[in-house]
């Protein structure tokens, strides 16, 4: 089934003319259709929360329009606390999940109340000495290693990723909290990413929920909460379907239920730290074509690249390409759908089956609404697009403007560098 875009093709070529391609068009009413259809699947526990991953999509409307639909924020940076603070995401609603973190981020997660996810043993001594003190409430973030099968090329098998606390040294690391006072726990873990099958979420929660009994039993510490992660997927590929938020959810339940009422741990807190379900499947990244090449292959070259979307490049990851107002054509012609940049992976399609293009023609590149924007570069001196809202009423708003030479160049000393020898 052919993906759709959320704009006629008459009313994106009204667009188009208003803000030149390439530039990136998010959904607000999918977006929060879809967070409430996210947070109804997992009512069914005590308390439940989603802290939406800002490195997802760092932009303070799209952080706003979470926000309203009850959504805290999961935070990997200075940048990304400030951004949360600025849009009135505050204290516990904000979790700050770095690693390698510089002692000036914790310090700012500390004096705004957040919760401080630590992801080493050795940070617990770091963090006192950076506060004086330890925080009243500490996680941690859990590396299961072999225990968990599976992993792929985004994230990596658990035993190879930098992340998270052994088994180990979690066990040794509350108690020693527990002793400096700390008063508040939870666990943490992060295994995947862009996972489909429901079953793998079920197998992680039942390894956080077996842990929170034996942390119970063996350093007298009650988790208070557990954030699952991310890592739900979003189909892609036309022919995969969208995860089931309820059937997760109802095997996770059953879990709870077997495992963390019999033990005493009733209510326990559920969170997730979603990023690519939430915002992914609306946002999407416009672009003019505007070369075509006959060589060994076909090519069409547009106005965006690598810079702009480097997961294709980067991961070799799927994303649909429709071309507006062809939408029903026959896929009659094969490509290689390519950016400008100076390097042969700056692919967005190889060998892919599409109507024929023309210059001018323009493509939509779908499911582009998270790790999109965020993971643009400046390589060859490329110029980041910007970004538009498609709002419930129809109109567009710019919430981030397209990216300028000067501000390309505004770090560099370029008066100093004419008058030097």
């Amino acid at each position: 089934m052919t993906k759709q875009f959320p704009l006629s093709h008459e009313k994106l070529l009204e667009v188009v003319k208003k803000f030149p391609t390439p530039f990136y068009l998010y959904d607000e009413k999918a977006i929060r259709e879809n967070m409430r259809e996210f947070s109804k699947a997992f009512s069914i526990f005590p308390d439940f929360r989603e802290y939406f991953a800002v490195k997802a999509c760092p932009n303070p409307y799209i952080l706003k329009i979470l926000k309203s639909e009850g959504c805290g924020t999961d935070c990997s940076s200075l940048p990304e606390l400030i951004l949360s603070d600025t849009v009135g995401i505050k204290g516990n609603h904000v979790m700050f999940t770095s690693n390698e973190t510089p002692a000036k981020e914790y310090e700012y997660a500390f004096e705004k109340g957040n919760i401080i996810n630590l992801d080493d043993f050795t940070h617990i001594e770091y963090l006192k000495k950076t506060l004086g003190t330890l925080p009243e409430t500490i996680c941690f973030r859990y590396n299961p290693g072999p225990l968990k099968q599976g992993g792929n090329a985004i994230i990596g098998k658990p035993e190879e990723a930098k992340y998270g606390l052994t088994r180990e040294q979690l066990l040794e690391a509350y108690k020693i909290c527990k002793k400096e006072g700390v008063k508040h726990f939870g666990l943490h873990t992060m295994v995947a990413s862009n996972e489909l099958n429901p079953d793998f979420f079920a197998d992680t929660a039942k390894i956080l929920f077996d842990l929170c009994v034996e942390i119970k039993n063996k350093c007298g510490v009650r988790i208070e909460f557990t954030d699952l992660g991310g890592g739900l997927g979003i189909p892609y590929k036309p022919d995969q379907k969208k995860i089931d938020y309820f059937d997760v959810s109802k095997k996770i339940r059953a879990l709870y239920d077997n495992i963390i009422i019999p033990a005493g741990l009733d209510p326990l807190s559920i969170y997730w730290e979603c990023g690519r379900p939430i915002t992914g499947p609306y946002g999407y990244l416009v672009s003019t074509a505007i070369h075509e090449k006959h060589i060994y292959r076909e090519y069409i070259g547009l106005d965006s690249c690598m810079a702009d979307l480097m997961r294709p490049g980067m991961y070799g990851a799927y994303h649909e390409i429709t071309v507006s107002g062809k939408e029903n054509e026959p896929k009659t012609e094969r490509y290689d759908i390519v950016g400008s940049l100076c390097e042969n992976c700056d692919k967005f399609a190889i060998n892919r089956d599409m109507p024929k293009i023309n210059r001018g023609d323009i493509l939509i590149i779908h499911d582009a609404g998270a790790h999109g924007r965020a993971m643009g570069f400046n390589y060859n001196g490329k110029l980041r697009c910007g970004e538009l809202l498609l709002r419930e009423d129809g109109s567009i708003v710019e919430i981030r403007r397209r990216e300028t030479i000067e501000d390309l160049f505004a770090t560099l000393d370029l008066d100093g560098a004419k008058n030097f020898e």
